[in-house]
Formats: C-alpha cells, sequence, structure tokens
C-alpha cells in the first residue's frame, strides 16, 4: 500500500515557500454539531517517519494513537477552527467549511507562505493556495489535518452526548445512521442539529 508523503510540501519548499501548511475538515455529512477544520505545518526537517492515512480508513483507536503522537510532535505546528451547526444552517454546510478552515489557518497563529487545501475549492485568503482532491490520501500534512480534525470533532459530539444522550452522539457522532434516524423519528431534531438538512427539516425541535 502506498502511504502519503511530504512530496508535495518538499516540492513547495524547493520553491521558496518554507511555510506551508495543509488543510483538512471532518463532518460535512452529519446532521448535528459543528464542521472543524485543522491546520498543519510541518518543518522542513520533518522526516516521513509516520505511516499515515486518511482518518476514515483508521480505526477509531489508532486515530487517537496517531493524534496523540502528531500533536506532541515539535516539529508538527497545527491548528484548530470550527464551525457550528448555526452558521451551517445560516451559510450552508460548503462555506461553513470554508470558514471554519480560515479560522484554523487564523489560529495557527504564525506566518504562512503557502496553503493547500483537501478539496476543489479555495478558501477567502491572500495567501496563495492550491486545492487538490483526495489530499488527505496523498499529502502527508493534509492527512495529519485530517486526523486531528476528526479526533478533535468526536470529542465535541461525545460532549454533547452527556447533553443530549438519548440520540447516541456518542456512537454515531452525529452521521445519517440507521439508529441516529430512529431516535429522530422517536424525539425530534435538538438544538445542534443541522435544520437546513433535509433529513432533519421535518423533525421539530425538542
Amino acid at each position: 500500500m502506498k502511504f502519503p508523503s511530504l512530496q508535495e510540501e518538499k516540492k513547495l519548499w524547493k520553491k521558496g515557500y518554507k511555510r506551508v501548511v495543509c488543510l483538512d475538515e471532518a463532518g460535512r455529512g452529519p446532521l448535528a454539531g459543528p464542521v472543524v477544520a485543522a491546520a498543519v505545518m510541518v518543518k522542513k526537517t520533518k522526516k516521513n517517519f509516520l505511516r499515515l492515512k486518511d482518518s476514515k480508513r483508521l480505526s477509531r483507536l489508532k486515530r487517537k494513537e496517531l493524534y496523540k503522537i502528531l500533536i506532541n510532535d515539535s516539529s508538527i505546528k497545527w491548528g484548530i477552527g470550527k464551525a457550528s451547526e448555526r452558521v451551517i444552517d445560516k451559510i450552508n454546510i460548503l462555506e461553513a467549511t470554508k470558514l471554519a478552515m480560515q479560522r484554523a489557518v487564523k489560529n495557527l497563529n504564525c506566518k504562512i507562505d503557502f496553503l493547500i487545501l483537501d478539496g476543489n475549492f479555495k478558501i477567502k485568503s491572500e495567501i496563495p493556495q492550491k486545492p487538490i482532491i483526495q489530499a488527505d490520501e496523498k499529502v502527508f500534512s493534509c492527512v495529519a489535518a485530517s486526523i486531528i480534525a476528526k479526533v478533535t470533532r468526536d470529542r465535541i459530539m461525545e460532549r454533547y452526548h452527556k447533553k443530549y444522550p438519548k440520540y447516541g452522539f456518542d456512537k454515531h457522532k452525529g452521521y445519517p445512521t440507521k439508529y441516529h434516524f430512529k431516535m429522530l423519528k422517536k424525539y425530534g431534531s435538538c438544538k445542534i442539529h443541522r435544520k437546513s438538512f433535509k433529513p432533519v427539516l421535518k423533525c421539530k425541535r425538542k
């Protein structure tokens, strides 16, 4: 199996872009909760010693293990950005995703020379940027961002589970599973459900 590499980052380093930041998100598909983005920058001296995979291809335990390694790695700098379900309902999920990414970049709190985004869109920024489809499978820093974003969002949804236990957010994290649909039908939507999403539209707020 071919693992993500630092090839894209190295190309940009050679062109003089010393501080390359990669972005990815977690939570575009769920029916509840925020969308979370992570911005990751690795130092030029970083060696691709970790065999990373896109967060969706990892088990929950493996994600948590890699997350711990990544956030404590001195050669990696990272920031988190979020957009709530209210913002998603107001401006739509794509625009909310872009906003979360912009906030992640801002929260990185450092000078940035270039951005790589997972996807086929750009964000509002004066920083040069390049979107790459499936960057979360090919670009090391984007894969790292996907893992950090996913674990961060999972933890948010686990906290929401304590407030809204009947929906099972600790299990499905807000994604449209059979159990989630069953609970939506039984109890209606709660405060953190995305009211603009079709499966939630007909559910009365509790």
